[in-house]
């Protein structure tokens, strides 16, 4: 069993930025790979970024790709999501999740465990 806690989100101007941690319970964290999703008002979740397990791969929505960057920290069982240059459409709550098989994916199904979520609003 895997918890996951979700922190940094907040209230930015347009252009600003925005660091996200997600804190993971569990001694496998280091094995799985890690994700984050995002859901706006009235919208569906979608895929953002994903990180393998050993950090070596990362995946980006081409809508964050350049503006985003997802990393982790093994030693401290912890994934980030560091957002510049953030828009108003970045508005939404951000989840991270955790993937059993370690190789990163942008598809929801393939993720076993999620956090709350953490609201990020960004003004115009």
């Amino acid at each position: 069993q895997v918890q996951l806690v979700e922190s940094g989100g907040g209230l930015v101007q347009a252009g600003g930025s925005l660091r996200l941690s997600c804190a993971a319970s569990g001694r496998t964290f280091s094995t799985y790979a890690m994700g984050w999703f995002r859901q706006g008002s009235g919208k569906e979740r979608e895929f953002v970024a994903a990180i393998s397990w050993t950090g070596s791969s990362t995946y980006y929505a081409d809508s964050v790709k350049g503006r985003f960057t997802i990393s982790r920290d093994n030693a401290k069982n912890t994934v980030y999501l560091q957002m510049n240059s953030l828009k108003p459409e970045d508005t939404a709550v951000y989840y991270c999740a955790a993937d059993r098989l370690g190789g990163g994916s942008y598809l929801e199904h393939r993720y076993d465990y999620w956090g709350q979520g953490t609201q990020v609003t960004v003004s115009s």
